[in-house]
């Protein structure tokens, strides 16, 4: 190899060109299947999330009162006849609708999904930076390459769902803490603050991303030097306003409308859950060790657990501060696995510090070391992918029918019932108001505004029931379409 060809390869070029080759595979992986209506994998939280997104299309953007489909009172216990959704502020949500508004022949789905892609090679850059600080240029380039190619978070970074938005300016607030850490300047922390509150604002469970935080300050100046310094003080009072302030404040506002607020303190350990054996199985045997880390992946993580050989035990502060959040919400992180997606990017970066240990180790055979980790990732990325590649599939193509021709022939402002397990995807699919479930009895559902009942389900007690009171519109062997406004005459 000449003199110019390893220059080449040692210099920052090489390094760059490499960092663009992932970031735009990981932006055109997530391309895959983008066209997909919301009918797969957690179809009921992306609906909810899209259904936000679509009415400030129709009726315009208003943050502080984000709405979606859903009126009943199931979500909740309160009907909601306004529809109020106050869960996550809506940036990703007023995003949307702008991009809806302004690129029309584009559906809301499709540009719903690029937000949260170009969300995810964004973190994926400022991990990189991240990676690069604490592990060196090739522990950034594999910290991008995990967290980019990990087949959970390829599915998981392209959903309609705020939370890799969340991830995102979780990282950057790390990162820029760390540009305030290496004296970069006060405006670091100050920005770090900002973005630290937009995190919160979104996914408040990602406040666990305070404890690196708190361990990059401590190893900065130590506890007491922070209370005897008045000006070192005032940054931290400084960095914790601006971090949790608004959060605050937004919570205090939702809070005047409680029908708008979902049940959530089941998440934190609901099912008494916590601790027990079946928790340790779920979050670390099932979870952890086989949907994220196709079991081989394991190799290099443990490596990257015990690799203390690092500038310093920033990523293990992070790793401690994302099991403090698994135990903290403890059932929903068992019950569902899309609240896994604030550890990806610790869990990469534990990946490429322990792919750098192996690859570097001296205590054994060279090559045999280099061939195992290869071929661990190797077969991660695959045992991964069969783990989450069923996610995509559409198993209930029939509520999409359904919902098109509710769409068809009834009236832009009806209000429907669509029952479907209390899944609002199919509600969603109609493009109307109304009921994912029916959750009083029918004669009340029909007091509070109900038009229509859609079903895919002929043979349940309730379609049955609808079929002998009121008149049917349309059947198919697929779905039927009830008008509850006409009675049908008893003989």
């Amino acid at each position: 190899m000449s003199k110019n060809s390893t220059l080449f390869f040692k210099s920052e070029y090489f390094e760059y060109l490499i960092l663009s080759i992932i970031i735009i595979m990981g932006f055109v992986v997530r391309l895959y299947k983008i066209q997909s209506p919301i009918a797969d994998w957690h179809s009921w939280r992306q609906a909810d999330t899209a259904s936000v997104t679509r009415i400030y299309v129709e009726n315009g953007i208003n943050l502080i009162y984000p709405k979606f489909h859903d009126i009943s009172s199931i979500q909740t216990g309160i009907f909601n006849p306004n529809g109020y959704r106050m869960v996550e502020f809506p940036f990703y949500n007023a995003i949307g609708a702008v991009l809806a508004v302004n690129f029309q022949s584009i559906s809301l789905e499709i540009l719903s999904r690029l937000v949260s892609i170009i969300s995810a090679v964004t973190s994926g850059f400022f991990l990189y930076l991240i990676g690069k600080r604490f592990i060196g240029k090739w522990g950034g380039i594999l910290s991008v390459f995990f967290y980019l190619f990990i087949p959970y978070n390829i599915y998981f970074t392209r959903v309609i769902l705020p939370d890799p938005m969340g991830v995102t300016f979780g990282i950057i607030s790390l990162w820029l803490f760390v540009r305030f850490f290496d004296d970069k300047g006060d405006t670091y922390l100050y920005l770090s603050g900002i973005f630290f509150a937009a995190m919160l604002l979104i996914k408040p469970y990602m406040g666990f991303y305070i404890v690196p935080i708190c361990y990059l300050a401590l190893k900065k100046y130590e506890l007491k030097k922070i209370f005897n310094d008045r000006k070192i003080l005032f940054k931290a009072i400084t960095f914790f306003v601006l971090a949790f302030l608004p959060f605050i404040l937004w919570r205090a506002w939702i809070s005047r409308f409680p029908e708008g607020i979902p049940f959530y303190l089941w998440a934190f350990n609901g099912d008494r859950i916590r601790f027990k054996p079946s928790f340790w199985y779920w979050i670390f045997g099932e979870r952890l060790g086989h949907l994220i880390l196709g079991s081989m992946g394991l190799i290099p993580f443990v490596f990257g657990v015990f690799n203390t050989k690092v500038k310093n035990l920033f990523i293990h502060w992070f790793l401690a501060g994302i099991f403090m959040y698994v135990v903290a919400v403890a059932s929903a992180n068992v019950m569902h696995d899309y609240y896994q997606i604030p550890s990806i990017p610790v869990i990469a970066l534990t990946l490429a510090a322990g792919s750098i240990y192996l690859w570097r180790q001296q205590t054994f055979n060279k090559w045999l070391v280099r061939i195992i980790l290869v071929s661990s990732v190797w077969v991660m990325l695959i045992t991964g992918w069969n783990q989450i590649a069923g996610n995509y599939n559409i198993n209930h193509p029939e509520i999409l029918a359904a919902g098109a021709e509710v769409d068809k022939i009834t009236p832009k402002d009806a209000i429907v019932i669509a029952p479907y397990n209390g899944d609002t995807a199919f509600l969603y699919a109609t493009k109307r108001s109304g009921w994912p479930a029916i959750d009083d009895s029918i004669d009340r559902v029909i007091e509070k505004g109900a038009d229509y009942y859609v079903s895919v389900d002929l043979e349940s007690a309730d379609t049955k029931m609808m079929v002998s009171r009121f008149k049917t519109i349309e059947k198919t062997n697929k779905y039927i379409i009830i008008d509850l406004h006409q009675t049908v005459k008893t003989k």
